[in-house]
């Protein structure tokens, strides 16, 4: 029998020159599969900092900026990839383009708008002092624990105060239960978070708002400088999860008001 060796005629030429336009066209027209979008955002979250950001002995994180920025990379169609990060090194992780994404609520300090990106506001944010009844950080000698990178511990070093500083939200009640320090300077909702803890009740500690202008304001994820249409995308994908009823929604299961 005759070995069958077909070879392309002139409609056979024709039929390959058809798929390579059609696949130039496709790519013109940005149909198919888009490489950029398939990609993995890269997500910085804080390892333990309730009810912000949580996470369990299986390594699963949960909380209320964790679940806002799924929500907000599923209204986008990207995968993200959520990685242990800290405030102290999330502008530097953002701007070498280590992460997309640090999906922990950043105030608006000047130096962080000189380096990175800033998202749309998900989070109004307001800073509490919490030591014994009538001590102040203002006072001499007092050490006021803060978190590294912070704008509390920016806070307190532009005031000169005496400072204990963590890496995390979750090591501030420790300091105070170890004497360590002698009251901590964080937000609000981690105050809240952190105040649920028994032993730290029985300390019988005051909360107090601090009203002082670097201390509050509308909260951000930081986006990395070098992506600045992630940044777009990640604004409308915020703006849709609002008006959606998402934001509302997350919002009911881990705080007990309403933040923006």
């Amino acid at each position: 029998m005759a070995e069958l060796n077909p070879r392309p005629g002139r409609h056979g030429r024709a039929g390959l020159w058809a798929v390579w336009l059609c696949l130039v066209l496709a790519l013109a027209l940005g149909v198919g599969t888009d490489a950029r979008a398939a990609e993995d955002l890269i997500v910085g979250v804080q390892g333990h900092s309730p009810p912000m950001s949580l996470r369990d002995d299986r390594g699963e994180y949960s909380g209320y900026s964790v679940d806002m920025i799924r929500a907000a990379c599923k209204e986008m169609g990207r995968n993200c990839r959520l990685v242990p990060a800290t405030i102290a090194g999330a502008v530097d992780d953002l701007r070498q383009g280590r992460i997309d994404v640090a999906a922990m609520s950043l105030l608006p300090t000047p130096e962080r708008r000189a380096q990175i990106l800033l998202a749309r506001p998900y989070y109004t944010s307001i800073s509490a002092w919490v030591a014994r009844p009538g001590l102040l950080p203002e006072q001499t000698g007092v050490r006021v624990a803060v978190v590294q990178g912070s704008a509390q511990a920016r806070f307190a070093v532009q005031h000169q105060w005496q400072r204990v500083e963590v890496l995390s939200n979750a090591e501030l009640a420790g300091l105070l239960l170890q004497g360590r320090a002698d009251g901590m300077l964080a937000p609000m909702m981690t105050v809240i978070g952190l105040m649920k803890d028994p032993a730290l009740q029985a300390l019988n500690l005051s909360v107090q708002p601090r009203r002082d202008p670097e201390l509050s304001g509308a909260a951000s994820f930081g986006v990395t400088p070098l992506k600045p249409e992630l940044k777009t995308q990640l604004d409308a994908a915020l703006e849709r999860l609002e008006r959606n009823g998402v934001y509302d929604r997350i919002n009911s299961q881990y705080l007990s008001i309403r933040v923006n």
